[in-house]
């Protein structure tokens, strides 16, 4: 990773114009202008080497801690970088699942052997890992998975099928949350582990959205071995552990890489219906509450910045409700009635919107969150 010349006093201004003029030149014009027409193993690969890219300018692992290879800045940049990444039209790295949830993940709750031998190579692109949390009988119920881990000398014999797990194609390590105590009670029985998915035993199967594209896979585990060493926290500590990498995949860093996406769509929205009185109210309310995203976004950065975390984890709480339904709102709007030229844009949009308000803790499982754990309302 090259030297910084930013001075390390957090200025965000500076580091806003550091950011921008890295990323007019860094970008590939190739991307840019041909990304429609590249195969999946040609945008495969222009996303792996981002993930390289970023790590030689300096900007990977943004608000991981120095001592682990980041730039040890806080979420204001990171969402700064977001923004500006989207209007420059940067692909997103293959090893944004380590950085933004396996790292810090390890940071908080792993081993400094773990630490030590995993994060540099999340930083630097070098390995790309996937998420082992969702099952074909147990998606928003995760305290019901049924992938079991049973204890053997030095370890693990992991059996069990994950589904929905993004990334799994490219991925050189899953952690995965299985049973390790069948007979211990729901929420204790769990422990998490960080799986090699190029052992014996592990099977991919990609799964083909309505969409067309190709995001996710089903993957299963056949007497994979573990060793003690790859177990994040104590044995039963696994939902603890869940709980954390849930907080951090429904908090800012994803929610700023899709204001991103939103905005873009909101703004296509304004450029062919924002004359037309009928569509004015409508155009005005999803613009009004893209902004609001925007603003809550902000308002965590300074939260964070200003080290408050019970009022850091409220403000987050809303964030991935707010984010999914607006855009759902908004490519209906798009699908509906944008021009046919547009359509095809619309359609892809809209129809990967759908999933949204389900991963990463349905819409309903996020109300409950918000009014038990942010409200205090009774259950």
């Amino acid at each position: 990773m090259t030297t910084s010349t930013l001075d390390p006093v957090r200025d965000i201004d500076r580091f806003a114009s550091a950011a921008e003029e890295f990323l007019s030149t860094a970008v590939p014009a190739r991307w840019k202008e041909s990304r429609g027409t590249l195969t999946s193993h040609e945008m495969d690969e222009f996303r792996r080497q981002w993930d390289f890219t970023l790590w030689e300018g300096g900007y990977s692992g943004l608000s991981i801690p120095s001592e682990y290879g980041g730039r040890g800045l806080g979420l204001a940049e990171e969402i700064v970088f977001h923004v500006l990444a989207g209007k420059a039209q940067a692909p997103d790295g293959l090893a944004r699942v380590g950085k933004s949830l396996v790292t810090p993940m390890l940071i908080a709750l792993g081993t400094e052997q773990q630490r030590a031998r995993y994060i540099p190579s999340i930083m630097n692109g070098q390995e790309v890992w996937c998420q082992g949390f969702s099952e074909p009988q147990a998606g928003s119920d995760l305290a019901n998975i049924q992938a079991r881990a049973r204890r053997v000398d030095g370890g693990y014999l992991l059996n069990g099928s994950k589904t929905w797990t993004s990334f799994a194609q490219h991925a050189r390590r899953c952690f995965v949350l299985a049973q390790t105590q069948p007979d211990a009670g729901r929420y204790r029985n769990l422990s998490m582990f960080l799986v090699d998915m190029e052992q014996p035993g592990v099977s991919i199967s990609d799964i083909r959205q309505i969409s067309g594209a190709v995001h996710f896979a089903e993957t299963r585990f056949e007497n994979v071995f573990v060793p003690d060493s790859d177990r994040v926290g104590d044995d039963g500590e696994g939902w603890k552990v869940a709980m954390r990498v849930l907080g951090d995949e429904r908090g800012g860093i994803e929610t700023a890489a899709r204001y991103v996406e939103i905005r873009s769509d909101v703004n296509a929205l304004l450029d062919v219906l924002g004359d037309d009185p009928e569509y004015a109210s409508r155009l005005r309310d999803l613009d009004i509450r893209t902004e609001l995203v925007h603003w809550q976004l902000m308002k965590v950065a300074d939260l964070e910045s200003a080290g408050d975390e019970r009022a850091l984890a409220r403000a987050g709480a809303v964030l991935k409700l707010m984010w999914s339904e607006l855009w759902q709102d908004v490519t209906r709007l798009g699908v509906a009635h944008a021009p046919v030229v547009q359509q095809k844009h619309w359609s892809y949009q809209y129809l990967e919107s759908r999933a949204v308000t389900i991963y990463g803790g349905s819409s309903e499982i996020q109300r409950n969150i918000l009014a038990e754990r942010v409200l205090g309302l009774p259950k």
